[in-house]
């Protein structure tokens, strides 16, 4: 064994070289190297023996299993900045657990060791990354109540207010390089995470000694000025020449080159597979129907502002969603997502809805509820809907695993006054809960994004926003349009009244045959471009 200074790589700020302890693997014989002092465990990079330290010797007590190869931007001896403190990547730990319906997820936690050796944790986060650390409370902790309390239930701890946003029982999978704990391999345990108005996340490990906490918030990749990492279109190409799968129903060669994706569309049957227990797996699937494609075709790339700045984001995935209501004799609603990826910034989504297009993501906090308003970011929202709903068909990669028909609670928020175009959304998925942020883009805005031809303009028209140009614009049409309709009543019409319907999502969509059937019934549209209870759906 031997004790060195650690090089620029290792840390060493302006107060002081961090040291750097290193021993050989008492099963390879290679040498394994601790960065940081308090560093309980490390991985053989050779062997992935997981070894402990005991005294001034290592002891081995198993071996990990093999990473997922999610083809993530970051990579152990990374460098970064946070907060002005310099920081490097120096471990990894992949988590996975199981949700309420039985199906697979999975994180992934980077141990961030900073000059100044201080630990931290730079995690995934619905689609985004936090950066947390370490809390000591000095209050007992409520464990009981956390452990009955119900999602979205208020708690108190170390007297401060959370919600309690998830509930799952979790297991470290597979870890690499040098962990800031000592990870049990062998067993589930119960992981909840609690976030707040000021857009903490607090995670709680109850069954953990001592108990683990750690609080963080939201940070982009392109913050942290990080370098070390993989060069994209290194990147890029890697995953062409990678072996791909096959898709268990049809046999078509598939190659996933989303980071961090869980499941994947079969670019031919178009059957759904989950690939969050990696591509070596046995590969899960279902199939599906549906003809239709999504307007703005997968892998397109457009130029949005999201968060305020012009960032070039890719159509990754789509899928279609609709409300689920009680009376199976009301009129269902239906709206479009894509999934959006930018390699330093995440995801969002771009959603279609009746009454318009929204630009959305996903928050670490929660904002501060008041009855049926909210605030959020110093804005005043008001409730608009509280609906089921239920995804009916997915194409392209996703970063959670898709299921069929999966379902959701959601409940939509609008800003009011001067912020009316601002939206808000919590989406309950059994014990967890989301909540995104953002706000409605008009149609020739989504269409120039993407550099969609003009004479597609029909399919994107959506109804305008209540303050937008474009409801002023047809507000001077009104009287023309009631002109027009009282013309086609004298004339008896005797054409498809749906003409545009069709034309828009195809003969055999379900908007098409939801537009027959209510001419036959002769009942009324409740509003919404197309017909049917307009229930918002702006989010993810």
């Amino acid at each position: 064994m031997s004790d060195q200074g650690a090089g620029p790589g290792a840390g060493g700020g302006a107060g002081g070289v961090q040291r750097a302890w290193r021993a050989a693997c008492t099963f390879c014989g290679a040498p394994v190297e601790f960065r940081s002092a308090a560093s309980p465990m490390a991985v053989c990079s050779f062997c992935k023996s997981t070894l402990v330290r005991d005294g001034e010797s290592l002891r081995r007590i198993g071996q990990s299993a093999a990473l997922f190869d999610d083809h993530s931007p970051l990579a152990l001896g990374a460098r970064g900045q946070h907060q002005g403190e310099a920081f490097t990547l120096i471990g990894r730990l992949q988590r996975a657990y199981k949700d309420d319906a039985g199906e697979e997820g999975r994180w992934t936690e980077w141990h961030a060791l900073f000059d100044n050796g201080r630990s931290g944790a730079l995690s995934e986060d619905n689609g985004a990354y936090v950066m947390s650390f370490a809390l000591q409370p000095s209050q007992a902790l409520p464990l009981r109540e956390l452990m009955q309390a119900a999602i979205g239930q208020s708690v108190v701890i170390d007297s401060r207010p959370w919600v309690l946003s998830s509930r799952v029982q979790a297991h470290t999978h597979a870890a690499e390089g040098e962990l800031a704990v000592k990870p049990d391999f062998t067993r589930e345990c119960p992981v909840l995470e609690l976030r707040n108005t000021a857009g903490e996340v607090l995670s709680i490990e109850p069954e953990a000694q001592p108990v683990q906490l750690d609080v963080g918030r939201s940070v982009q990749l392109a913050d942290l000025r990080l370098s070390g990492i993989p060069d994209a279109k290194l990147v890029a190409e890697g995953k062409l020449q990678a072996k791909g799968i096959e898709c268990p129903h049809c046999g078509t060669s598939l190659t996933p080159t989303l980071d961090s994706a869980q499941s994947i569309v079969c670019t031919s049957c178009k059957s759904v597979i989950d690939i969050s227990k990696g591509l070596g797996s046995d590969l899960a699937y279902y199939r599906q129907d549906n003809t239709l494609e999504p307007l703005i075709p997968l892998g397109k790339v457009g130029a949005l502002k999201v968060g305020g700045k012009a960032e070039s984001w890719q159509v990754v995935g789509y899928q279609e969603r609709c409300d689920v209501p009680e009376d199976a004799h009301e009129e269902q609603t239906f709206w479009r997502e894509y999934l959006l990826y930018n390699r330093m910034q995440g995801f969002a989504f771009l959603v279609d809805a009746e009454d318009g297009w929204s630009l959305v993501r996903t928050v670490t906090g929660v904002p501060a509820m008041k009855g049926d308003t909210l605030v959020y970011q110093g804005k005043t929202y008001r409730k608009r809907y509280t609906y089921p709903a239920k995804t009916t068909y997915v194409l392209g990669e996703f970063y959670w695993p898709v299921r069929k028909e999966q379902r959701t609670l959601n409940t939509d928020f609008a800003g009011q006054g001067s912020n009316s175009s601002l939206r808000l959304n919590r989406e309950q998925t059994g014990n967890e809960v989301t909540w995104s942020a953002g706000e409605t883009i008009e149609a020739q805005a989504v269409m120039s994004a993407f550099q969609i031809a003009k004479q597609s303009m029909g399919a994107f028209k959506r109804d305008a926003t209540p303050m937008s140009a474009e409801s002023k614009k047809w507000l001077t049409q009104v009287m023309w349009i009631l002109l027009f309709l009282f013309i086609v009543i004298l004339l008896e019409k005797c054409s498809d009244d749906c003409s545009d319907v069709r034309s828009n999502y195809g003969e055999y969509s379900t908007e098409y045959q939801q537009c027959r059937a209510s001419q036959g019934s002769g009942s009324s549209s409740h509003g919404g471009s197309y017909g049917g209870y307009n229930s918002g759906g702006f989010h993810k």
